[in-house]
């Protein structure tokens, strides 16, 4: 294992929109590279990148997450970039997530209209006294979404989901329901990694000859999917299960691990309730299996939305959720790290 960055590896390309691997440098780059990377032992080790995607991690993107600084997503894929980089023989694969939208879900603007006939603003929080007073209703083109089973139904159908939804959502404690700006849509630019992270895991498939997995999440029109592992919301209001379950198979491959490390964004949503599933699944197999979990804190940032002061707007700074998982998890047995120290030095 070497913890020399390669010459190539630019943490200042980590806020660059336009910056893009060189694939065939990095393939030649890969093989001179092999010979002198010598893997770790001691069992597998997974790092599990939760949404490290362009509209997240760049300040041009329609949901960045710069936390508190303004600065968060930029430094936190520089650093993340980096890791691999260092622990290029210690990691034995590398697990994206990605957010995966259309215009026409429930959390996008294009779901919604109001009595003018308007979509809500973005960031607008939709309460159960809004549904019920007519506030916000589906906009038209939701009833091509029903069920064949409730098609019948229509409006009145959705506008009972709708209501199910939002008390779901209170009676599990999870986030309330917000309007998010159009982000990582599916085939645009900012779905796609930043230049960096992706630039990272291709050398270190390259070089490692290593598996390349990938998880979709986010891709149905009912629910949030903040977790890589489950909908927020996945059950009807009449009984049985609207939105898809998400395939098992990556959870289950990821719970074979001897570690599992995490990075993305954000801390506060889809970092945050990832690894409360995965912690769930564990506890339920083996209470000492949390241990294998390492979370890089300095890799990770909450949403925060600045006001035109910068300074951030209470009631849409997450960063108290972000501290209150990571204080949380570390009871529960998960080690909270930094990606600067030494692999080697942290808890086993």
């Amino acid at each position: 294992m070497s913890a020399t960055l390669p010459p190539f590896f630019d943490p200042a390309q980590a806020g660059d929109w336009s910056y893009r691997p060189d694939l065939k440098a990095l393939r030649t780059a890969a093989e001179r590279w092999r010979g002198e990377v010598k893997t770790a032992g001691g069992g597998r080790t997974d790092l599990l990148l939760i949404d490290l995607q362009r509209d997240f991690c760049l300040p041009e993107g329609a949901l960045y997450v710069g936390g508190r600084t303004g600065r968060g997503a930029v430094e936190d894929t520089a650093r993340i970039a980096a890791f691999i980089h260092r622990n290029l023989g210690a990691l034995d694969r590398i697990v994206p997530t990605f957010d995966t939208h259309t215009p026409l879900q429930i959390f996008h603007r294009s779901f919604w209209i109001d009595t003018d006939g308007r979509a809500p603003e973005p960031f607008t929080v939709i309460t159960e006294e809004m549904l019920a007073g007519d506030m916000l209703r589906p906009s038209p083109g939701v009833l091509a979404l029903l069920p064949a089973n409730a098609a019948a139904e229509g409006a009145a159908w959705v506008e009972r989901q709708l209501l199910h939804y939002v008390r779901s959502l209170a009676r599990q404690g999870r986030n309330a329901l917000i309007i998010w700006p159009d982000h990582c849509l599916i085939g645009s630019e900012g779905h796609a990694m930043p230049g960096l992270v992706q630039e990272a895991w291709l050398f270190h498939a390259m070089l490692r000859n290593a598996p390349t997995p990938v998880i979709i999440k986010g891709d149905d029109p009912w629910s949030e999917s903040y977790s890589a592992f489950a909908p927020e919301v996945p059950d009807r209001w009449d009984g049985g299960r609207l939105v898809k379950p998400l395939n098992d198979t990556a959870l289950l491959e990821l719970l074979r691990a001897d570690r599992i490390v995490i990075a993305g964004q954000a801390s506060s949503h889809c970092v945050h309730w990832s690894v409360d599933d995965l912690l769930a699944r564990m506890r339920i197999l083996d209470p000492g299996l949390p241990g294998r979990i390492y979370v890089l804190r300095d890799c990770m940032s909450a949403v925060v939305e600045l006001d035109a002061d910068g300074r951030p707007i209470p009631a849409l700074d997450f960063t108290p959720q972000a501290e209150e998982a990571f204080a949380r998890w570390a009871e529960l047995g998960v080690h909270i790290v930094e990606s600067v120290q030494p692999m080697a030095a942290w808890p086993r």
